[in-house]
């Protein structure tokens, strides 16, 4: 059967909507469509009339259009709507009292990519925070987690490396849906309950990939234009953290690794081909290839470099792919290779490559050359799966 995202369903229940009375606010952005591509804004504006009040963006912006970490949006009035915009990726990640007055039901319409790296759920988390002590009803109008609702994959992040890409204990692929996710929040972390609902999608079956439901994918950040960048985004998320691109400034941004240094022939003939094998990752293929960055990390210089090609989905393991990847490098590129150095999203202390990961003893593994049977070592599930299988709606 057709899937119907959290906001369909709201669309398509006038008993639903008789439940929000009083005036709402609505946090979306680009992808926030419904499955004729109507966007979930002009939606609100017919249901909820002038009652729909205010609008808010959160990382990238309300359109989508702002790049890379530490680019903020302003504050604006929607030519259109006639209702203030406000970011929650500004001068605030959290919204102020201001923002929030006059608002009796705050709805959540974001499409996440399923990796703990990505700021969506914390924006949601500070928002339910916030609302602690606010009579605001905080609404997720769910939407499918891209990566499955199954797989867990990676470590679960160290709270001394807590920031706005990993404020809480989950791991990388953390399998909740945004609204599951809410739900382990105000289970778990929240301390105070707040009034907070989740508007369920119908007919979303757990072990689903994106391109599974048939819906529509619109890009939900500047570089994640596919689904296959989302496929392979917890794989080159983690070169964020190095000198080395991450495909941003190309038409393949987030599917490819490279760097000016390297020549990708050789290193894939004489070393990366056979030693993937020998890992036993499946579900995977590297390409070697060259491509020129428009922007950010070297811009107008020609990289060499590889593509990730995944071959099913299934099988494909983008966390451990990525660090395997970026070890070998890290040894074959010798002193061509080197770690981004602070400040990353505002923490001008840790490297960024520990703040992504979440621990600084990946980077310690990097460095030290350690096997892959170290890699499961990192994976201490036990507490999470449980808080997981608690809060699961579907």
């Amino acid at each position: 059967m057709k899937i119907a995202t959290g906001l369909e369903v709201l669309m398509n229940d006038s008993q639903l909507q008789k439940e929000f009375k009083g005036n709402v606010a609505l946090l979306c952005h680009n992808a926030s469509i419904d499955a004729h591509y109507g966007h979930a804004a002009l939606r609100f504006k017919t249901l909820f009339g002038t009652r729909f009040v205010k609008l808010f963006g959160p990382q990238h912006g309300f359109s989508t259009d702002a790049q890379d970490n530490m680019i903020e949006t302003a504050h604006v009035e929607h030519p259109f709507f006639k209702i203030p915009v406000y970011s929650l990726y500004s001068e605030t990640r959290v919204p102020t009292d201001a923002m929030l007055d006059g608002i009796d039901h705050f709805f959540v319409d974001l499409q996440d990519v399923g990796c703990r790296m990505y700021t969506y759920i914390y924006t949601l988390t500070l928002l339910l925070e916030k609302c602690m002590d606010k009579d605001i009803e905080v609404i997720v109008l769910d939407r499918p987690n891209p990566l499955n609702g199954t797989t867990l994959e990676g470590n679960v992040l160290d709270p001394k490396y807590a920031s706005f890409i990993g404020r809480h204990p989950i791991p990388v692929r953390h399998g909740m849906t945004l609204g599951e996710l809410g739900n382990m929040h105000q289970r778990f972390w929240a301390g105070k309950s707040i009034k907070y609902r989740v508007i369920k999608m119908r007919h979303w079956d757990r072990s689903m990939f994106f391109e599974d439901t048939k819906l529509p994918w619109l890009l939900p950040s500047p570089n994640l234009a596919r689904f296959e960048s989302a496929l392979t985004f917890p794989t080159t998320v983690l070169f964020e953290g190095t000198q080395l691109s991450e495909g941003r400034g190309t038409t393949q941004s987030l599917e490819i690794v490279g760097h000016p240094k390297i020549e990708p022939y050789a290193l894939y003939e004489g070393h990366l081909k056979r030693a993937l094998e020998k890992t036993g990752l499946e579900g995977v293929a590297l390409r070697p290839i060259t491509f020129l960055p428009t922007f950010q990390k070297h811009r107008d210089q020609v990289c060499g470099g590889f593509q990730i090609h995944v071959t099913d989905k299934k099988k494909f393991e983008p966390w451990r792919v990525g660090q395997w990847l970026m070890r070998e490098l890290f040894y074959l590129m010798e002193g061509d290779f080197k770690w981004l150095q602070p400040p990353y999203e505002y923490d001008y202390v840790n490297l960024p490559i520990d703040i992504i990961n979440g621990t600084d003893r990946l980077r310690h593994w990097v460095e030290q050359n350690e096997s892959m049977e170290m890699l499961e070592s990192f994976e201490d599930f036990e507490a999470y799966r449980h808080r997981f299988e608690s809060i699961k709606l579907y």
